[in-house]
């Protein structure tokens, strides 16, 4: 077994590393990452028609669901998507604002971005940028975004509540989120939870179920549940139906 991530920093500088290295093409993701990027993404809920017009190598099999389609993005609307990657979610969101809609990527990770602006550069989608930084300290100003999109990401930051709070400063009165992320149903074997590949995988650092919903109307939002489902059910060894992806829709008051 790895190592267990003990600090916040040492989690981060972990998953920064492991991200860069799947963008490089090092490595593949083992957050419904693999080789068969395509049946993955159709398998947690994209249209195959929608991928095949996506720029490059925007579909890195990272994501754990589909939430564009549900956020019922008009045009001309600015949309953010956090931990932004390769930019799958960034250019499905361009194609429904529209030139004159904005959308903002956020990541952490040089590599990522690097990636997803040479994508979005190959598409010639002016109206999507890509900055650094961290999903608990967004580079975006107060109440300036009309919908907030996340694939499997905030499950793997720390301060998860941080990042709920960060979502409602920046989202306009009565915006909206549509978040896809892997929650559990109870308490991992003890040995998982502490490893770090489990980590990046995104299975250690997921919140308990309740936990996580209460997080994010701790920071105001009204939530519904539009999807929830046995995310490892092959994988007896955590569990059936104890890891669960979930796709959220959020409401700011």
């Amino acid at each position: 077994m790895n190592a267990n991530p003990t600090t916040k920093d040492t989690i981060v500088d972990i998953v920064k590393e492991r991200y860069g290295s799947i963008a490089e093409g090092k490595s593949y993701g083992t957050c419904c990452g693999g080789s068969e990027r395509t049946q993955l993404a159709v398998g947690v809920g994209y249209d195959r028609a929608d991928l095949a017009v996506l720029p490059g190598d925007a579909n890195l099999g990272l994501g754990c669901g589909a939430p564009i389609a549900a956020l019922e993005l008009k045009a001309g609307e600015t949309v953010l998507d956090l931990g932004s990657g390769a930019g799958i979610d960034a250019f499905l969101a361009a194609r429904e604002v529209g030139p004159s809609g904005h959308v903002i990527g956020v990541d952490m990770t040089p590599a990522m971005l690097a990636k997803a602006r040479a994508n979005a550069a190959r598409a010639g989608l002016s109206q999507v940028e890509f900055r650094e930084g961290r999903l608990e300290s967004l580079p975006v100003v107060d109440s300036s975004v009309d919908a907030v999109t996340s694939n499997c990401v905030i499950n793997l930051v720390p301060d998860k509540g941080v990042v709920f709070r960060e979502i409602a400063r920046v989202l306009v009165p009565g915006g909206r989120a549509v978040i896809s992320d892997i929650v559990l149903s109870g308490p991992l074997p003890e040995a998982v939870a502490l490893d770090v590949e489990a980590y990046i995988g995104c299975v250690a650092g997921a919140a308990l179920r309740e936990d996580y919903l209460a997080m994010v109307r701790g920071a105001g939002f009204g939530v519904e549940v539009l999807r929830d489902i046995d995310y490892l059910a092959a994988a007896g060894h955590f569990g059936e139906g104890r890891v669960r992806s979930i796709t959220l829709r959020m409401t700011k008051a």
